[in-house]
């Protein structure tokens, strides 16, 4: 099974250690991955803000470094559904659609494709998990709390199998952090607000991390918790998951 790590602009450039925490988990995984050099961004950002039109270099670029894997694989769920949704090619239709259909965010992967329920690695700490919209609402990553149904969480399941993690109950487990993108850009107000309402749900459990599988989400909660001096350290599930 050939893998594509698809890895989003800004992990590669602040947070680094998640594309490579999530490189070594597919490789313990028994996935022959690959990272594809000349990738770049999946072309979000212009899309989110009205300038798909303008989104064609990056779909072609995208194309060019992807085509030739099984699976693409990325530790995001917003760039995961951004290509899935999003990426055209009007020399090549077909093989664009081709495309779309092989990538998966990190967790979706493991559970649905690798047929992974636990993994059984280690980390002794209390930990609350950010639910991301994206990764929930349209990749069905988890159950949303608004609907009456069976409760589910691919990412949750995944953590189970975590010796010593205590997996904390949220009172608003699936409520937005406010970064939405340029939503935190064109309304940091709105927008640093919701992420403080998040952040005190975390501190009211007492958790030592927050994790989540979107590190642009929590990347806005690292910011409120740094200018509030917490002790609350954030974390993305595949750094945890790596302990295997």
């Amino acid at each position: 099974m050939k893998v594509g790590l698809f890895v989003p602009c800004y992990v590669d450039q602040f947070y680094p250690q998640v594309a490579i925490a999530t490189y070594e988990l597919l490789q313990k995984l028994g996935c022959d991955v690959s990272f594809p050099m000349k990738q770049t961004c999946c072309g979000q950002p212009m899309a989110n803000s009205g300038y798909e039109h303008l989104t064609s270099g990056c779909d072609a670029n995208f194309i060019a470094n992807f085509a030739e894997f099984d699976y693409i694989v990325s530790p995001s769920g917003s760039c995961t559904l951004h290509v899935k949704d999003h990426l055209h090619d009007e020399k090549n239709e077909q093989l664009a659609a081709q495309i779309r259909t092989r990538v998966f965010e990190l967790t979706e992967f493991i559970t649905d494709v690798l047929k992974i329920e636990k993994i059984e690695g280690n980390f002794p700490h209390r930990v609350g998990m950010h639910e991301s919209c994206h990764g929930q609402r349209m990749l069905h990553l988890s159950q949303m709390s608004e609907l009456n149904e069976p409760y589910f969480s691919k990412p949750g399941q995944l953590l189970s199998g975590i010796k010593g993690l205590d997996l904390v109950s949220l009172s608003r487990k699936d409520e937005c952090c406010g970064f939405g993108g340029t939503f935190c850009v064109t309304e940091e107000a709105v927008s640093a607000k919701m992420g403080q309402d998040r952040v005190k749900d975390h501190e009211d459990q007492n958790v030592e991390y927050i994790t989540g599988g979107d590190m642009s989400c929590l990347m806005h909660l690292e910011g409120i918790l740094k200018r509030q001096k917490s002790p609350v350290k954030i974390i993305h599930l595949a750094e945890i998951l790596n302990t295997i």
